[in-house]
Order: C-alpha cells, then structure tokens, then sequence
C-alpha cells in the first residue's frame, strides 16, 4: 500500500483531528447548534483576516469569491486595472470580461512581481478605473507581489484595492485593516487544511458601499445579503455544514499557534525548500520568491517531457504529490507547496523523491544533498 503525501499548492493534507469532525453526525443549519459553530468560525476568521469587518463565508471555491468581487462591485461597463502575473491573476481578467467590465490588463514577466510604478501609470492614463484586482502570491509562478506598495497607491488614486489572498491568508502577514485592503478572499482548501468548498471574503466600508450600487446581476453570490444573514450566525443559502464544522476545528489549531509562529514557521520552511534547490543545483523560477511554495526550473539538460515525468514519477513510484508549470511553464519548472498541514519531514519527504527522481532520470545527483540542505536550514 502506498502512502502519498501531498505537497502540491491546494488542496492541502489535512489534520487527523479535521478529518475527524467530518465522520461526526451532521447538523441543520437552520438551529443553535449550528448558529454557536459559525459564530466560533466567524470570529476565528477576523482573527486571521486582521480585521473588524465580518469575513463571510461562501459555499464554493476561492473562484467562487473571486466572481463573487466582480458581480458585487462594478456595473456593466466599469473600468478596472488586473495584474496577470500567471494563471490565477490572468483570472481576474477573464472574470471581468465575462461580466462586462472594462479591465486593463497588466502582463507581467512569469517568475516577477508586478512593478507599482507600472500600476500608477495605468491609473493616470485611464482616470475613471474603480479598483486594482492583483493576487498577494501569484501561486502558478511562486511570486509575491508588492501587496502593501500596490494599496498604498489605490488610497492614493481613490480606487478599490481588490486583492486575491487565496495562497497568503494564513501563510504570511497580510494585515487587512492595517493596510487598508478593501477586498480579501480565501479558500478553504489552502493554509485552512480543509477539503475545498469553502470560500472566505471580507470587505472594507469603501467595497461596501461600491456594492451598494452595482448592478451587474447576482443572486446565489449576493455579498449583502450574505452579510445581513451572517450577522445573525446564518448563511443565506445552505452551507457545506460539515467543512463549517471541521472549520471550526482548523481554525483553531492556528490561532493556537499564533500568527507570528505560523507565519515563521511558513518562512522557515519555504527557506529550507530553497536551499535544498540550489544545493542540487536547481535554479529558483520565481525573481520574487513567496514563502508559499518554492518553484524551481527543471535542470537546462532535460526536454519538457522529460520534465513532465518529474512529477509522473515522484507521484506513482514515490508518492510524493507535487505540481508543475501551467500553460507555457508546463514541463518547464517545479512547484513545491510548503503550507498549512506541513512540516519539516514533509520538506524532507518530498526532497528525498525529488532526488530519487532526477537521479532516474538522468540527472547527476549525490543523495543527500538536498535533504541535507533542508536539516541545515533548520539546525
């Protein structure tokens, strides 16, 4: 029997206690007993939001609050700025064409941050655009992007700062009300170690009051309707009643480590999953690296087929789950996810078949290098 660990960038493994809440018998949702669980999630979201204002909590994948933003803020005809620095920010723009929206797209070099000086540019030269929608780690490249520099501009401008935390939330600082963000979402099957299905978003004053009078259409995603159920301890619709439970319990388990802990221990281990790269000699994809997960390129010597079997064989022989490039970058580079259910034996799991595999495949390898690398890091 083969045991597989998962180190791809959602869904994520999930903690023995989590899984647990899922055999107990389900609840209703339209009860107290449902209504004293949510409350506990609701709280335990503003906590890792940093935020007063309520995080709501959608039945649908982090795609779901993404679309959600779009229907809720702008009108047919709006003009907003997207950064696509890779598969998930070039979604905001396929979601706000999808709609109507006017968006003037920035294409970023894949493996780079966006510049802010580029964003301000485009607002100068487009004078009616509402709002910048940008992810805070580009997840299909491994980049961070210059989530503070990009909302400090937004105030600036008077434009909505629209951001996608959907791999940062949890992961690493993003301080909604410090900062001023006006739009931020996540998924459950991210640094929350839940089975996806699960969307989270909260929005600011301004965002609430733009949604006041957009009138793109919006039923089953209504954000204000969400809002006046969810203040009651409701969702509007029927929820995924049994994640809400295990939500409960996830969320938990991380405000008991506490955000600094969490985010260190995050760092420590995207720092070890870099190291162990280039001590085998692997070059780092990404100019700007997330502590999220570590994308590396595949050795120059092998063909893009040859890259695709990386991961083949890391999963069937190894079972170690990891995830490569998309679109142009299939083939081409490595993703390694180090969040939520992970911890320094994972990393060393994971380098230990990377190393097996290159070796197979042809790559000169010393066994050892890497995960020597990793323990290092950590010693």
């Amino acid at each position: 029997m083969k045991k597989y660990r998962l180190l791809t960038p959602g869904p994520t493994a999930i903690p023995e206690n989590v899984l647990a809440k899922f055999a107990e018998p389900i609840i209703h949702h339209r009860t107290s007993l449902f209504e004293v669980q949510f409350k506990k999630v609701q709280d335990n979201l503003q906590w890792l939001f940093q935020t007063k204002q309520p995080v709501l909590t959608l039945t649908a994948t982090g795609t779901g609050a993404m679309d959600a933003t779009v229907t809720n803020l702008f009108s047919p005809g709006d003009e907003v700025i997207t950064v696509n620095g890779g598969k998930f920010g070039e979604r905001w723009t396929k979601i706000c064409r999808a709609y109507g929206v006017k968006a003037h797209e920035i294409v970023v070099d894949r493996g780079a941050a966006v510049d802010a000086v580029a964003i301000e540019k485009l607002l100068s030269a487009n004078p009616h655009t509402k709002a910048v929608l940008f992810q805070a780690s580009e997840t299909s490249t491994g980049t961070l992007m210059p989530i503070q520099k990009i909302v400090e501009l937004c105030h600036k401008k008077n434009v909505l700062s629209i951001c996608d935390g959907i791999t940062a939330v949890g992961i690493f600082n993003v301080p909604m009300d410090d900062w001023g963000l006006d739009v931020l979402i996540t998924g459950s099957q991210k640094a929350l170690m839940l089975p996806p299905g699960l969307a989270f978003i909260s929005l600011s004053e301004r965002a609430y009051k733009a949604a006041e009078s957009s009138k793109l259409p919006k039923f089953y995603f209504n954000l204000i309707k969400e809002r006046d159920s969810q203040a009651k301890q409701q969702t509007a619709w029927t929820p995924a009643i049994s994640l809400v439970t295990g939500a409960v319990e996830s969320l938990q388990m991380l405000r008991d480590q506490g955000r600094e802990a969490l985010f260190a221990a995050h760092e420590k281990m995207a720092e070890a999953t870099r190291n162990a790269a280039r001590a085998l000699g692997l070059e780092l994809f990404s100019s700007a690296p997330s502590p999220v997960l570590t994308t590396v390129k595949v050795p120059a010597s092998f063909s893009v087929d040859q890259g695709k079997k990386i991961t083949k064989i890391m999963q069937e022989k190894y079972g170690v789950i990891i995830t490569g490039g998309q679109d142009e970058l299939a083939g081409k580079i490595l993703r390694f996810s180090h969040f939520g259910y992970t911890d320094l034996f994972d990393i060393v799991n994971g380098i230990s078949a990377l190393e097996l595999t290159l070796h197979e495949l042809g790559y000169q390898v010393e066994f050892g290098t890497g995960v020597g690398a990793v323990l290092k890091t950590y010693q």
